[in-house]
């Protein structure tokens, strides 16, 4: 069994190979490249939920049947929600979910649940995600996916607010578990915090840190994915 890890830039993907060496084998899939090293087939799908949903979509399909993906796991750096992730610190999403989906009302935002159309969460196998927090040291908690990375401190009350516990802001995650979910392969998101949400400040971004956490994180998960069986796997066609 393998796993794919869906980045969103070939920096993300590089930290994450890194963790096994720096010559991983390549191979093309449509729309991508894979880069193979210990347990992961590695992909830079791109930024943002769209691009990210149709790189995994491209990778799962092109699996061999020989080699199926147990697990998706959409990686990268991020910005946490402080004090509970400080820059530095690694987060695994309990809860993925679509923070920005929906519509603006007089009332303010509904989600897009609340208009009858989709869903806009997704939650992990939570013994996985147990077991992958504690050996990466990664703090659980709900991981925002945006469209509009947030730029003030107006913007992140919102967030709070209506997602209580939230410990990180990204990108892509919510598109990699939409499509993980459609091929009934189990979704995680592991990002390494690189910034505080809040005002943008560029000179407090630690973004080689971040990105030296991250390799870390996949050098001690590996075992801990290799051994999630596929009788943990939920049933492809259930919510």
């Amino acid at each position: 069994m393998r796993v794919l890890v869906v980045t969103a830039v070939p920096a993300e993907r590089d930290a994450v190979t890194r963790a096994f060496g720096d010559r991983p084998r390549v191979r093309q899939v449509p729309g991508a490249e894979l880069h193979r090293a210990g347990p992961y087939d590695v992909l830079a799908g791109g930024a943002g939920p769209a691009a990210a949903a149709a790189a995994t979509a491209c990778a799962l399909a092109a699996a061999p049947a020989a080699e199926p993906y147990a697990c998706v796991v959409s990686a990268g750096i991020g910005g946490g929600f402080a004090p509970a992730a400080p820059v530095g610190s690694l987060v695994l999403a309990s809860v993925i979910v679509a923070a920005d989906l929906g519509a603006e009302t007089p009332d303010g935002f509904a989600p897009v649940t609340s208009l009858g159309f989709g869903r806009d969460t997704f939650v992990p196998p939570e013994e996985l995600v147990r077991d992958v927090a504690a050996a990466a040291g990664a703090m659980p908690g709900p991981v925002l996916t945006v469209s509009t990375v947030t730029g003030s401190a107006a913007r992140t009350a919102e967030l709070l607010a209506a997602h209580p516990g939230a410990v990180a802001e990204a990108m892509e995650g919510f598109g990699v578990a939409e499509a993980a979910h459609r091929f009934g392969v189990p979704a995680l998101e592991l990002r390494a915090v690189s910034n505080a949400v809040g005002p943008r400040d560029r000179g407090a971004w630690r973004i080689g840190d971040a990105l030296a956490a991250l390799t870390g994180a996949f050098g001690k998960t590996a075992s801990v994915v290799e051994s999630w069986t596929p009788h943990d796997r939920p049933d492809r066609h259930s919510d």
